[in-house]
Protein backbone atom coordinates (compact mmCIF):
# COMPACT_ATOMS: atom_id res chain seq x y z
CA UNK A 1 0.00 0.00 0.00
CA UNK A 2 1.61 3.26 -1.13
CA UNK A 3 1.36 6.52 0.77
CA UNK A 4 1.39 9.58 -1.48
CA UNK A 5 2.39 13.11 -0.64
CA UNK A 6 0.31 15.82 -2.22
CA UNK A 7 1.04 19.53 -2.10
CA UNK A 8 -1.91 21.90 -1.89
CA UNK A 9 -0.66 25.45 -1.72
CA UNK A 10 1.65 25.58 1.26
CA UNK A 11 0.34 22.31 2.79
CA UNK A 12 1.73 18.88 2.24
CA UNK A 13 -0.87 16.19 2.80
CA UNK A 14 -0.19 12.49 3.16
CA UNK A 15 -2.94 10.27 1.89
CA UNK A 16 -3.40 6.65 1.07
CA UNK A 17 -5.45 6.05 -2.07
CA UNK A 18 -6.96 2.90 -0.48
CA UNK A 19 -9.07 5.10 1.75
CA UNK A 20 -10.59 7.22 -0.98
CA UNK A 21 -10.58 6.69 -4.68
CA UNK A 22 -13.95 7.95 -5.95
CA UNK A 23 -13.73 6.31 -9.36
CA UNK A 24 -10.78 4.25 -10.52
CA UNK A 25 -9.35 5.14 -13.95
CA UNK A 26 -10.69 1.86 -15.37
CA UNK A 27 -14.31 3.07 -15.14
CA UNK A 28 -16.50 6.10 -15.84
CA UNK A 29 -20.08 7.20 -15.13
CA UNK A 30 -22.68 7.40 -17.87
CA UNK A 31 -26.46 7.30 -18.25
CA UNK A 32 -27.58 3.69 -17.94
CA UNK A 33 -30.35 1.84 -19.76
CA UNK A 34 -30.92 -0.05 -16.49
CA UNK A 35 -31.47 2.80 -14.02
CA UNK A 36 -30.18 6.36 -13.74
CA UNK A 37 -26.42 6.31 -14.19
CA UNK A 38 -24.09 3.33 -14.15
CA UNK A 39 -20.44 2.36 -14.07
CA UNK A 40 -18.88 1.58 -17.47
CA UNK A 41 -15.48 0.15 -18.42
CA UNK A 42 -13.13 2.78 -19.85
CA UNK A 43 -10.89 0.01 -21.19
CA UNK A 44 -11.07 -3.73 -21.76
CA UNK A 45 -10.97 -5.52 -18.40
CA UNK A 46 -9.85 -9.07 -17.66
CA UNK A 47 -11.89 -11.52 -15.60
CA UNK A 48 -11.23 -11.39 -11.83
CA UNK A 49 -10.08 -7.75 -12.09
CA UNK A 50 -10.52 -5.70 -8.90
CA UNK A 51 -12.27 -2.42 -9.72
CA UNK A 52 -12.28 -0.98 -6.20
CA UNK A 53 -14.09 -0.68 -2.87
CA UNK A 54 -17.87 -0.28 -2.97
CA UNK A 55 -18.89 -0.57 0.69
CA UNK A 56 -17.06 -0.33 4.00
CA UNK A 57 -18.63 -1.69 7.18
CA UNK A 58 -17.72 0.72 9.97
CA UNK A 59 -18.69 -0.02 13.58
CA UNK A 60 -18.82 3.67 14.59
CA UNK A 61 -21.70 4.33 12.21
CA UNK A 62 -23.28 0.93 12.88
CA UNK A 63 -23.64 0.18 9.21
CA UNK A 64 -22.07 0.59 5.82
CA UNK A 65 -20.46 3.53 4.07
CA UNK A 66 -21.13 3.33 0.35
CA UNK A 67 -18.41 4.70 -1.91
CA UNK A 68 -19.21 6.48 -5.20
CA UNK A 69 -18.37 3.25 -6.99
CA UNK A 70 -20.91 1.40 -4.83
CA UNK A 71 -23.51 4.08 -5.36
CA UNK A 72 -23.63 3.73 -9.13
CA UNK A 73 -23.22 0.01 -9.84
CA UNK A 74 -26.57 -1.31 -11.09
CA UNK A 75 -28.37 -4.63 -10.57
CA UNK A 76 -28.70 -7.29 -13.24
CA UNK A 77 -29.85 -10.90 -13.25
CA UNK A 78 -26.95 -11.47 -15.68
CA UNK A 79 -24.03 -9.95 -13.73
CA UNK A 80 -20.51 -9.44 -15.04
CA UNK A 81 -19.21 -8.48 -11.57
CA UNK A 82 -19.42 -9.67 -7.98
CA UNK A 83 -18.65 -8.25 -4.53
CA UNK A 84 -15.90 -9.86 -2.47
CA UNK A 85 -14.46 -9.03 0.94
CA UNK A 86 -10.98 -7.65 0.31
CA UNK A 87 -10.07 -6.41 3.78
CA UNK A 88 -11.38 -7.56 7.13
CA UNK A 89 -9.83 -6.36 10.35
CA UNK A 90 -11.29 -5.69 13.79
CA UNK A 91 -14.88 -4.68 13.05
CA UNK A 92 -14.10 -3.08 9.67
CA UNK A 93 -14.94 -4.95 6.48
CA UNK A 94 -14.25 -3.70 2.95
CA UNK A 95 -16.24 -5.04 0.00
CA UNK A 96 -14.79 -4.59 -3.47
CA UNK A 97 -16.15 -5.02 -6.98
CA UNK A 98 -14.51 -7.71 -9.13
CA UNK A 99 -15.20 -8.68 -12.72
CA UNK A 100 -16.25 -12.32 -13.15
CA UNK A 101 -15.55 -12.37 -16.90
CA UNK A 102 -13.69 -10.25 -19.42
CA UNK A 103 -15.53 -6.96 -20.03
CA UNK A 104 -15.12 -4.90 -23.18
CA UNK A 105 -14.59 -1.15 -23.19
CA UNK A 106 -17.83 0.90 -22.81
CA UNK A 107 -19.83 -2.04 -21.36
CA UNK A 108 -21.73 -1.41 -18.10
CA UNK A 109 -20.49 -3.19 -14.98
CA UNK A 110 -23.39 -4.84 -13.16
CA UNK A 111 -23.90 -7.24 -10.27
CA UNK A 112 -26.76 -9.10 -8.63
CA UNK A 113 -27.76 -7.22 -5.47
CA UNK A 114 -27.85 -9.23 -2.27
CA UNK A 115 -25.16 -11.71 -3.31
CA UNK A 116 -21.49 -11.58 -2.42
Amino acid sequence: MKIYLKEIGWMRIKYNKFYYNPLPKEVYLQKSNIDGHGIFASQNLDGNFEIGATHIKVPMVQGFIRTPLGGFVNHSDNPNCVLQITRDWDDYTVYSLFTIQPIKKNVELVLTYGES
